[in-house]
């Protein structure tokens, strides 16, 4: 079973879609758990995204170009694009309530890539799946 002991199936997460039971294990044992304080920014949009998070408790508030845009709550997650390209985040994302965190770093991120044969492989068949559902939906 690939679920945290929190509860946090990072299976159901597309990027990590494809794994291994075991990959997944591996993967569950290099994120950190952090607590942040109400209104703690998580991301600022236009800064360069480190971090990817897994929303265990509390919730967020999603804003662009200071709009509100959504809420995100337990089970949830944000930054995982950062993880593959480091590009400006597109999105300000603030804690809303107390909140605890799954937080996979760029380097703990980088490691998993270089320890767990096949993952790097395992990604790109995720991408390449949320692509043609980008694309299909494009289209249709």
């Amino acid at each position: 079973m690939s679920t945290h002991p929190k509860g946090v199936d990072l299976g159901e997460i597309w990027l990590f879609s494809a794994c291994t039971s075991a990959q997944l294990r591996t993967l569950t044992r290099t994120l950190e758990e952090v607590t942040v304080p109400p209104g703690k920014v998580l991301c600022d949009e236009g800064e360069p995204g480190r971090e990817f998070f897994v929303i265990v408790e509390g919730r967020a508030a999603v804003r662009r170009h200071g709009r509100r845009v959504a809420t995100l709550g337990p089970g949830q997650y944000f930054g995982e694009l950062s993880l593959l390209d480091r590009m400006p985040r597109s999105a300000s994302v603030t804690s809303e309530t107390e909140m605890t965190l799954f937080v996979l770093g760029q380097r703990e991120f980088n490691g998993l890539l270089d320890a767990i044969p096949g993952l790097a492989r395992r990604l790109l068949t995720a991408m390449a799946g949320r692509l043609r559902a980008a694309d299909a939906k494009a289209l249709g």
